[in-house]
């Protein structure tokens, strides 16, 4: 009986590094495939000077920042289930740090190259720039209000415990939200690349390839996520370290 519960467990094990190696291969893919539709296909990047090859760094910072590296913040206690949780508490909320610089300076691009541009372009009026607009917020609260449950010394254990289900929840949901977001601004993209330029969408030309394989490489990337997350053998589970101080808080 011993034996089959630890061949069950090892080929859980192993079933789970397979599906964490091909998310870390769909993310680099996904930052690949967007970075060479924007540097092969849309011109290059530039800054102010060029704002609409500005724009060109928005799709990149995002789908990295809140696409890539959040997922892989997601993912941190599900992969180092061993390290202590003080240190993973570290990892996770330096890599969402990183994750909010990255967004920032995705959204610095985009308002620069519709600011800049002239006549200047309205800002937030589209439906990819409303999800988008929530997704950040929404990121930006959870990460202020885990940094507030994780870190406050004055939160018993209990309060902590009651608010973990939520911040998982919100965490998924907004991941979700951003690969909403990056789908309909890729669509978004092309559609008015196919109306101002000499390209077009429906040629199935290769950048048609690449905007589409992108898409599918995200969908495919959060999904996997959420499975990751949703299945319960493979949550971490808390060392008789942390089990004691539970039962003394």
């Amino acid at each position: 009986m011993e034996n089959n519960e630890r061949r069950e467990q090892q080929g859980s094990l192993a079933f789970f590094t397979v599906l964490i190696l091909i998310i870390q291969v769909l993310g680099l893919t996904a930052v690949i495939l967007v970075a060479v539709w924007m540097g092969s296909y849309r011109g290059g990047f530039a800054w102010q000077s060029d704002p609409a090859h500005e724009f060109n760094y928005h799709p990149v910072f995002m789908v990295t920042g809140m696409i890539f590296l959040y997922s892989d913040a997601i993912l941190t206690y599900r992969v180092f289930r061993n390290v202590k949780k003080t240190y993973l508490k570290a990892i996770h909320g330096i890599i969402q740090a990183v994750v909010l610089i990255f967004t920032g300076v995705g959204l610095k691009a985009v308002f620069d190259s519709h600011n800049l541009h002239s006549p200047p372009i309205p800002n937030l009026y589209s439906l990819h720039s409303w999800i988008g607009l929530i997704t950040v917020i929404l990121f930006g609260l959870q990460w202020l209000s885990g940094l507030i449950s994780f870190v406050a010394p004055q939160l018993s254990m209990r309060a902590r415990q009651t608010y973990m289900p939520h911040h998982v929840f919100w965490g998924l949901a907004i991941l979700c939200l951003a690969a909403a977001s990056a789908v309909t601004g890729m669509t978004e993209k092309a559609l008015f690349t196919d109306f101002y330029s000499s390209f077009k969408y429906s040629s199935f030309g290769m950048e048609t390839y690449i905007i589409n394989f992108l898409g599918v490489t995200i969908v495919s990337l959060v999904a996997l996520v959420v499975y990751v997350v949703s299945r319960p053998e493979y949550k971490r589970q808390p060392s008789p370290e942390e089990e004691h101080i539970q039962l003394v808080h």
